[in-house]
């Protein structure tokens, strides 16, 4: 009995702090809902001293004394720099995905069903590749879309992101625990590779397939270092790059910014969310 209640104990006092933590966590967000329906003004007197860069103490406001839905209409009927900057996020983002793909999912099946000569080392410069910070491929990166005269284009973020080692990463892994058994089934049945791919590997690989593709969304829907590098036009500027532009001017639409950007990647997540679990789990089946 002892026993039995030192457990109950260690099982209570965890599931304690995981609460503590996760609360911590939602805190930004708990602050920047109720925030974005204030206004200019009492942002202005809350958060003058971080938002319009001068010396005044923060009073952190969990509730607005005027709530007003004008942040909103500002932003989205008011500020044609957002809409162009959200375009151009699409524009980018939605190219990767696709691309990634269309392009890691036959690398993936090929690394994780297929025994062939280097395999091994190939599989190693791909997971180095995937370790490697921006900033150490950065240089390299900016040569070479300079020469191809891609600076300061969509293609200079949608390219590199389309070859990225991660998605290959999560899907091998998935394509590899697929049993032996059901491809061995479908060549009895006179499936070629390209026809077993098809309507074995995918089928079954699905969870780790979307899996990959939204974490990758979230991954460049958020994107900073590469857009603030290769891109210098303001105009082909995505969506991340809103929020660090707000003028004292705009100070009344940072919050409203900040929901409504977060927006899609929450949605995608909460319709994905299945998917990501599945193919998470499923990735760490076979080593």
């Amino acid at each position: 009995m002892k026993g039995r209640r030192t457990v109950d104990k260690k099982k209570t006092v965890r599931t304690a702090v995981l609460t503590i933590f996760c609360l911590l966590f939602w805190v930004p967000v708990l602050v920047m809902f109720p925030n974005s329906f204030m206004g200019a003004e009492e942002l202005k007197a809350s958060y003058g001293g971080v938002l319009g860069g001068g010396t005044e103490a923060v009073r952190l406001e969990l509730l607005p004394v005027y709530p007003t839905l004008k942040p909103y209409v500002e932003l989205l009927l008011d500020s044609p720099d957002f809409f162009v900057m959200f375009w151009n996020s699409v524009k980018q983002v939605v190219p990767i995905l696709i691309g990634q793909v269309l392009i890691g999912m036959p690398a993936a099946w090929a690394f994780g069903r297929y025994r062939f000569r280097g395999r091994r080392i190939l599989f190693l410069l791909y997971m180095i590749l995937m370790i490697m910070p921006f900033q150490v491929t950065m240089v390299s990166s900016y040569l070479v879309l300079s020469e191809l005269s891609l600076m300061d284009t969509h293609l200079a973020i949608i390219l590199p992101g389309i070859f990225s080692a991660f998605p290959v990463f999560i899907m091998q892994k998935f394509f590899r625990s697929i049993p032996d058994a059901l491809v061995e089934a479908a060549m009895v049945d006179g499936a070629g590779q390209f026809r077993i791919f098809l309507h074995v590997g995918v089928p079954l690989g699905l969870p780790g397939i979307m899996a990959s593709v939204l974490l990758n969304f979230l991954e460049y829907w958020n994107a900073i270092e590469a857009p603030m590098t290769f891109l210098k036009t303001k105009s082909k500027l995505p969506l991340s790059l809103y929020l660090p532009q707000i003028t004292t001017d705009q100070m009344g639409s940072s919050f409203a910014a900040s929901i409504v950007m977060m927006l899609p990647a929450v949605l995608i997540f909460l319709w994905g969310q299945e998917y990501l679990e599945q193919g998470i789990v499923a990735s760490g089946l076979k080593e």
